[in-house]
C-alpha cells in the first residue's frame, strides 16, 4: 500500500471517528493534512483502545502495542507496517514520538471505572492527552511556544471531554467527579475558555496557524456548556451550528485560528 493510500485510510478513520478534527484538518493546507491526518488517526486509535473491549488486560495490550510502535519511531528502528503507523513514522520525529508515548500512557487512566477526584485531575489528563497531541502537531508545523499550544490543546480537550459525557455515562463510566455534574462542567468549561483566551493572546507563526483550526468548534462547545452547564448530560446537537461552520471557513481563509 502506498503512503497516499495510507493517508487516505487515516482520513477515513478520522472522518468516521473524530469529525471535528477531520473538518479542521481538511480546512488546512494539503501539506499540513499529510501530517495532521496520521496524528489524528493515531490519537483516535489510542483513545478508543480502552473502549473496544471489556477485558482490561487486552486494552492494556493494545495501548502497549502503540507504545512499542512509538518506540520504534523514537529509536529510528524499522517501523512495523500499519496503515496508521507507517504514515505516522513519515511525519513524526523522535521528540514527538516520546511525547506521544506519554499521552498513550495517560490513556491507562481511562480503564479506571472510578471517577476523577476533581477538576484538577481532569485537566491534568486533558493536558497529557489533547494538550500533548496539539503541541506535537504545532511544533511539527513550526510553532515554538509550547505553553500557547498546550493552552489550545487544553481548550479543545476540555470541550471534547464535555461533549463525550453523555456517551461515557451510557457506557457506565463516570467522566466527571462525584457531585453535581453541572458544577463540574461549568468549572471545566471556564478553564477551557480561560486557556483559549491565553492562546489567542499569544503569537503563532503563520505556517502553524492552520493546526489550530480545531478551536472554533471547541470554543462553541465550551461557550454552550458555560451558558447551560446542566446540558452536559444531554447529547450535543447533531448538526454543527451555521455560525461555527462559517467561523472555521473564515478563520481558514484568513489564517487566524
Amino acid at each position: 500500500m502506498s503512503l497516499d493510500a495510507d493517508i487516505a485510510a487515516c482520513a477515513a478513520l478520522v472522518a468516521r471517528g473524530d469529525p471535528p478534527r477531520f473538518r479542521a484538518a481538511m480546512a488546512a493546507p494539503v501539506a499540513l493534512r499529510r501530517m495532521l491526518l496520521p496524528l489524528y488517526a493515531f490519537n483516535l486509535e489510542v483513545a478508543r483502545a480502552p473502549w473496544v473491549t471489556k477485558e482490561q488486560l487486552i486494552a492494556l495490550m493494545r495501548l502497549q502495542w502503540w507504545r512499542d510502535a512509538l518506540g520504534e519511531i523514537a529509536e529510528g528502528k524499522p517501523v512495523r507496517r500499519h496503515e496508521v503507523v507507517t504514515p505516522l513514522a513519515a511525519v513524526l520525529d523522535p521528540k514527538g514520538a516520546r511525547a506521544l508515548d506519554d499521552a498513550v500512557a495517560a490513556r491507562e487512566r481511562d480503564l479506571d471505572a472510578e471517577p476523577p477526584a476533581d477538576v484538577a485531575e481532569l485537566l491534568a489528563h486533558v493536558d497529557r492527552t489533547a494538550g500533548t497531541l496539539l503541541w506535537t502537531a504545532a511544533r511539527l508545523a513550526g510553532a515554538e511556544d509550547e505553553a500557547a499550544a498546550r493552552d489550545a490543546g487544553r481548550a479543545q480537550g476540555a470541550a471534547n471531554l464535555l461533549l463525550a459525557v453523555p456517551e461515557l455515562v451510557k457506557r457506565g463510566r463516570h467522566p466527571l467527579p462525584h457531585g453535581d455534574p453541572a458544577e463540574h462542567a461549568a468549572a471545566l468549561a471556564e478553564e477551557g475558555l480561560a486557556a483559549l483566551g491565553r492562546f489567542r493572546a499569544a503569537r503563532v507563526p503563520k505556517e502553524a496557524r492552520p493546526v489550530f483550526l480545531v478551536l472554533p468548534e471547541a470554543e462553541a462547545a465550551l461557550r454552550r456548556i458555560a451558558r447551560d452547564p446542566a446540558s452536559v448530560v444531554d447529547p450535543a446537537p447533531a448538526d454543527l451550528p451555521l455560525g461555527t461552520r462559517l467561523s472555521i471557513g473564515w478563520r481558514a481563509a484568513l489564517n487566524r485560528p
